[in-house]
């Protein structure tokens, strides 16, 4: 079981026939993706890449039934189109774009509470990775020959960090049930609680990965979720130990601007719930294989 995709998951790309959109299309198709077509407005009623283009999403779900959607949309662009997927029916998106304006993404968040809970849109991104069910789909960038089918679910904020922890499982004959990026910017479409709510439910995870990084209360908020409702371990690692306050590291959400923001205060606070530490990103195999073993 796939906790967001899998082979017949029907995708459609935004941004499809644009040199990135187009270069990842393809990447996803030879991966097995169920790419069924893409949206460019201007540009409907071509073929691209062997599939239709549409000019707006809903014309894309109205033809194909498609259920999720990828964006490769230019930052001034972005958050349009991620809403446009939300009011097409689109029940699954991964936004890639990186530099969209944080208040562009606040009037995302604001535009998506007006469906109800049950029928809202998961959105992951902006900028992430995207996500994978090993062997069966992906939806993003990320490069598929890395990640081995298996048992472990992984949510990272750091799209590399999460090829890194992925490697080495895989070298290790560890699989992944499914890879989750939720993107490093300070207004992002989900959290780390959301996804591990997900994986408690999934009868196919059972153990749970989390790469964080300083900035932000996601870490906090997942290890009260971990003490009050997981009943599968968690493992997190969290980067940036040495980051000085108040300077912006990598992403743009990677910044200290308060108490329990800081690398240091976040291991504590997850340890505190009952949440294995990753002592180093050359640890992920083994601190995996262990938990594993203990199982």
């Amino acid at each position: 079981m796939s906790i967001f995709l899998d082979e017949k998951t029907p995708v459609i790309v935004q941004g499809y026939t644009g040199r990135i959109g187009s270069f990842h299309a393809q990447e996803m198709i030879d991966y097995g993706t169920n790419v069924v077509g893409g949206v460019t407005p201007g540009k409907g009623g071509v073929h691209h890449l062997e599939r239709p283009v549409f000019n707006t999403v809903k014309d894309a779900v109205r033809a194909t039934a498609a259920e999720a959607s990828v964006v490769f949309v230019p930052p001034p662009f972005a958050a349009d189109a991620i809403m446009e997927a939300a009011d097409a029916g689109i029940r699954f998106c991964v936004c890639v774009t990186d530099g969209i304006p944080a208040q562009d993404m606040m009037r995302v968040k604001r535009y998506m509470r007006r469906y109800r809970r049950d029928e809202r849109m998961t959105l992951t991104g902006p900028n992430c990775a995207g996500t994978i069910s090993p062997g069966k789909a992906m939806m993003g960038i990320m490069p598929g020959h890395i990640y081995r089918q298996g048992n472990v679910g992984l949510i990272g904020r750091s799209g590399t960090l999460g090829y890194e922890a992925a490697s080495q499982m895989k070298a290790m004959e560890i699989g992944i049930s499914t890879s989750v990026g939720i993107g490093g910017d300070p207004i992002n479409g989900s959290a780390f609680r959301d996804h591990l709510e997900r994986f408690e439910q999934d009868p196919d995870t059972h153990l749970v990965v989390m790469i964080g990084e300083i900035g932000g209360p996601q870490e906090a908020e997942a290890a009260a979720y971990v003490r009050d409702h997981m009943t599968k371990p968690v493992l997190a690692y969290i980067a940036g130990l040495t980051a000085p306050r108040g300077r912006t590291m990598g992403h743009a959400g990677a910044i200290v601007t308060s108490a329990g923001e800081s690398a240091a205060e976040k291991v504590e606070i997850l340890r505190a719930a009952g949440v294995g530490i990753v002592p180093r990103p050359s640890a992920f195999g083994s601190a995996v294989a262990e938990a594993l073993a203990g199982l």
